[in-house]
C-alpha cells in the first residue's frame, strides 16, 4: 500500500495483495450480515435495526456465500450486524469459517459477550472489533441509545483483555465514530488504546441511515482535519507510527472496492456499507457472476480512471479516493468526489450531484432534448426526469405527444445514462443514434404539462453499441416500454 510512512493497524491488505486481486478479479475479504437484529439504537447507525427483520439469510445460504467467497480467494470474512452476537449459532458459523482456513473479523458491541465466548474468540484467534466512542458513560449510552450500555462495554472489554487479547494471532480492536459528542475526547482515547496495544479504528461518520436524522452528530470539515493532524502527530512522536491523513480513517485507508464486498442479511450483494446500491443477490445469481458482470464493481477497481472531479485531479489519487460511501450518500453518484474530504471544501462547486440537469452528457439540445434531469443512477440503471413542453418537436397541436417520441425518450435517457458516467472526466463530445427498436408498447399517452420518469437499464452491450430496456411512467401509470438499440461514443 503506497504512502509515506508505515501504516499503524492491519485491517487491510499490502499493495501486491490487492494488485493481483484486482488483476486476477478475486477477493480478499468479505462483509457479511447474518442479522439485522440489534440490541442498541446507535443514533448514527447505517441501517434502521428491526426487532424482527424478515427474509434473512439461512444458515445454509450463509455457508454458502461463505464458501463461494472462499473460492474467490477470500482470506478475511468480516462480521457486521445488526449485533451479530445476537444470532444464535454465531459461533457455529465462526468455526466454519476457520475451519475453512479464513480469518474472522468480528464487529461487536459486547453487551452479549461472555466469558466462555470471549476465551472461544481468542482460543479461534477472531479479530474482535469493540465499539467505544466515549471514556463518559452519558456520552456513551447517549451514542448506542441505551442507558447503562456503557457499563456493559467496559465489561465485554475487561473479559476480552482476561482471555487473552490483545496478544495472540487474534488483534483487538475499537471502533470508533467521530462525532461532535466525543470530538474533544477522542486524542486521549487514541493514546489510551494506543498504551494497552489496542488497535483504534476512528471513522469519520457517514451520512446515511439513523445519522440522516440526526446532525447534531455531525462535526465540521476543518474540526475533522485538524482531529487528523492531531492524531497523526501523536502517533509520530510517542509511537513511531508515521502516516498521511485522509478521510475516512484516522491513520489508515479505505480501498476495500478493490477486494471486498457486502452481502446484507437479505442476500444482496453491495460494494460496501456506504454505498448500500444492490449490484444482485445470492439467491438469484453466483457471487463470481454478480461481481463479474457489475459495472459498478468495475468502475471502483478502476478507480484510478474513474473517480470524478476534485479527488480524480487530487496529489493523493494514486491511493486514495477517500469515502465512497459519503460520495454516494450526499451526491447520488458513487463516482463522485468524498464531498467531506477537507482538501475539498475549496471546490465543492466542482462536484456533481444527483439530481442534475442533462445539459453536457447527452448530445441533443432543445427543442430536441427530450430529457430534462437525471434523477438517480443504479447497477446498469438510471432514472431520468422529463416535463411535455409544447415546444417539443413530437407534440401536436392538442398538446398530445406522438406516440414515436417514446422511443427517443428512452434513447436519450440512455444516452443520460452512459454519459454521466464520463462526465467530468473527458472533453469528449458526446455523441450517439438511435438504430432501432424491439417490442415496444405503447400503453398511454402523454400531454404538455405531464411530468415523465423515464427508467433504463443496460441490457447488454457490444463495444459502442448498447442494448437498453426501458419505461416511460407518469406517476404509477407506465405509458410506454420496450427495448431500444443505442450507439454512443462510450457504451
Amino acid at each position: 500500500m503506497s504512502g509515506c510512512g508505515i501504516m499503524p493497524f492491519s485491517f487491510e491488505f499490502t499493495a501486491q495483495d490487492i494488485d493481483q486481486a484486482v488483476s486476477h478479479s478475486q477477493l480478499l475479504s468479505i462483509e457479511i450480515e447474518f442479522s439485522l437484529k440489534c440490541n442498541l439504537r446507535c443514533p448514527y447507525c447505517y441501517v434502521s435495526a428491526m426487532e424482527n427483520p424478515t427474509d434473512e439469510l439461512s444458515c445454509a445460504e450463509i455457508r454458502d456465500v461463505i464458501l463461494q467467497a472462499r473460492d474467490l480467494g477470500a482470506r478475511k470474512i468480516v462480521i457486521l450486524g445488526g449485533e451479530p452476537l445476537i444470532y444464535p449459532r454465531i459461533m457455529e458459523k465462526i468455526e466454519f469459517i476457520r475451519s475453512q482456513g479464513m480469518q474472522v473479523e468480528l464487529f461487536t458491541n459486547g453487551l452479549h459477550l461472555t466469558k466462555e465466548r470471549a476465551r472461544r474468540l481468542f482460543d479461534l484467534s477472531v479479530n474482535v472489533v469493540l465499539k467505544m466512542n466515549s471514556f463518559k458513560d452519558d456520552v456513551q449510552d447517549k451514542l448506542v441509545g441505551a442507558p447503562g450500555a456503557s457499563k456493559k462495554m467496559r465489561a465485554a472489554l475487561r473479559r476480552l483483555k482476561e482471555a487473552g487479547y490483545p496478544h495472540g494471532a487474534g488483534f483487538l480492536a475499537v471502533s470508533t465514530v467521530i462525532c461532535r459528542d466525543n470530538l474533544s475526547e477522542l486524542p486521549s482515547l487514541w493514546i489510551w488504546l494506543r498504551d494497552q496495544g489496542i488497535l483504534p479504528y476512528f471513522e469519520i461518520l457517514t451520512p446515511q441511515g439513523r445519522a440522516v436524522h440526526n446532525d447534531e452528530l455531525n462535526v465540521p470539515t476543518e474540526a475533522i482535519e485538524k482531529l487528523f493532524y492531531e492524531i497523526s502527530a501523536i502517533d509520530r512522536t510517542r509511537y513511531n507510527q508515521i502516516w498521511d491523513p485522509q478521510p475516512p480513517l484516522v491513520g489508515g485507508k479505505c480501498l476495500r472496492h478493490q477486494f471486498s464486498c457486502l452481502i446484507n442479511a437479505q442476500g444482496f450483494v453491495m460494494p460496501c456499507v456506504g454505498i448500500n446500491m444492490p449490484i444482485g443477490n445470492i439467491r438469484q445469481k453466483k457471487l463470481k457472476d454478480i461481481l463479474g458482470e457489475s459495472e459498478v464493481v468495475g468502475n471502483l477497481r478502476d478507480f484510478h480512471h474513474k473517480i470524478k472531479g476534485p479527488c480524480g485531479k487530487c496529489d493523493k489519487a494514486d491511493h486514495c479516493y477517500g469515502c465512497r460511501g459519503a460520495a454516494y450518500q450526499l451526491t447520488g453518484d458513487y463516482l463522485a468526489s468524498d464531498p467531506l474530504c477537507w482538501k475539498n471544501t475549496a471546490y465543492a462547486d466542482k462536484i456533481t450531484k444527483l439530481p442534475v440537469s442533462v445539459d453536457g452528457f447527452i448530445p441533443h439540445e432543445a427543442p430536441m432534448r427530450l430529457g430534462d434531469r437525471l434523477i438517480k443512477i443504479g447497477e446498469r440503471t438510471a432514472e431520468v426526469e422529463t416535463t411535455v413542453r409544447q415546444d417539443m418537436p413530437f407534440v401536436n397541436d392538442n398538446g398530445f405527444l406522438d406516440e414515436t417520441a417514446y422511443l427517443e425518450i428512452i434513447a436519450q435517457a440512455s444516452a443520460a445514462m452512459i454519459g454521466f458516467e464520463d462526465y467530468g472526466r473527458s472533453n469528449k463530445k458526446p455523441e450517439g443514434f438511435l438504430i432501432g427498436t424491439k417490442q415496444l408498447e405503447v400503453l398511454g399517452r402523454a400531454r404538455v404539462g405531464d411530468v415523465l420518469t423515464v427508467s433504463v437499464f443496460k441490457y447488454a452491450k457490444y463495444g459502442d453499441f448498447g442494448i437498453i430496456k426501458g419505461s416511460v411512467c407518469r406517476g404509477a401509470d407506465v405509458l410506454a416500454q420496450g427495448e431500444v438499440k443505442v450507439f454512443r461514443n462510450k457504451i
